[in-house]
């Protein structure tokens, strides 16, 4: 199974308009940051989750030409304001899976009602078809994937077990009985904001707490902000086996 990160940047992305932080200057291309999404594959399948405003931009990149489906952690418009962007997939495939909480649906409808009319609609609109994702696990390309219930805030959102691979992102508490649903991961994927604390995400230490209880074989941090600091520095103050993801970094699982 291939991890294909098509962005790890916060809600503004980074460099940020008009910001003089040093990290939005760098010219190190890893301290470029798209908003957050990854690209997942395995033999014949091709996911994406989230399908955030960078999301041509991100499928142009990363030579991505097939998506079998588009999985959503929630509503936020960092994480679907790219919808109506499907529309080459769709024109090509027909309409494409969406899965996601049916409250998260239901806030797509409203947004992008055009998508989901059923009468008179444009011919050139995207298509879609909608499947509400609850606490059971599915299956999705012959692979069982395991939501994973966590809160942003007071808000729920949902990561995604596949194998031995989880991707959990814009988390700020996550109750035990979800824990247990990420024992033995060889890969790991969860937010990081930044060092200071914040009200709806982890910070650093809340994320390198997360880890140790969940015993990971590696992790990967996600959801950066430019407040974090320069990649390469922060890298080096890391534990061993935990990694700043970057945009356009490829794993294998």
């Amino acid at each position: 199974m291939k991890v294909y990160f098509l962005g790890t940047g916060t809600s503004q992305g980074i460099p940020v308009i008009g910001s003089s932080h040093p990290v939005c200057h760098s010219v190190d291309p890893k301290d470029k940051r798209l908003r957050v999404s990854v690209w997942i594959s395995w033999e014949d399948t091709s996911l994406v989750i989230d399908c955030g405003p960078d999301f041509r931009q991100q499928m142009l990149h990363s030579g991505c030409s097939r998506v079998d489906a588009i999985f959503f952690t929630h509503e936020h418009a960092d994480h679907t304001a790219g919808l109506d962007d499907i529309r080459p997939f769709n024109f090509r495939q027909g309409p494409i899976p969406l899965y996601a909480h049916v409250r998260v649906l239901e806030n797509l409808k409203k947004r992008y009602d055009y998508i989901f009319e059923t009468e008179n609609k444009y011919p050139g609109a995207p298509s879609v078809d909608v499947h509400e994702v609850t606490d059971a696990p599915f299956i999705f390309g012959k692979k069982q994937i395991v939501p994973i219930n966590a809160h942003h805030g007071t808000l729920q959102v949902f990561g995604y077990r596949i194998d031995d691979f989880a991707y959990l992102t814009d988390v700020k508490t996550i109750a035990p009985e979800e824990l247990a649903k990420l024992s033995g991961l060889r890969v790991l994927v969860i937010n990081a904001l930044r060092i200071e604390p914040h009200d709806t995400h982890f910070n650093l230490q809340e994320a390198l707490d997360f880890i140790r209880a969940i015993n990971p074989g590696k992790t990967y941090l996600t959801h950066i902000s430019h407040v974090f600091g320069f990649h390469e520095a922060v890298q080096q103050t890391l534990p061993k086996n935990v990694f700043l993801a970057y945009d356009n970094l490829e794993i294998n699982i």
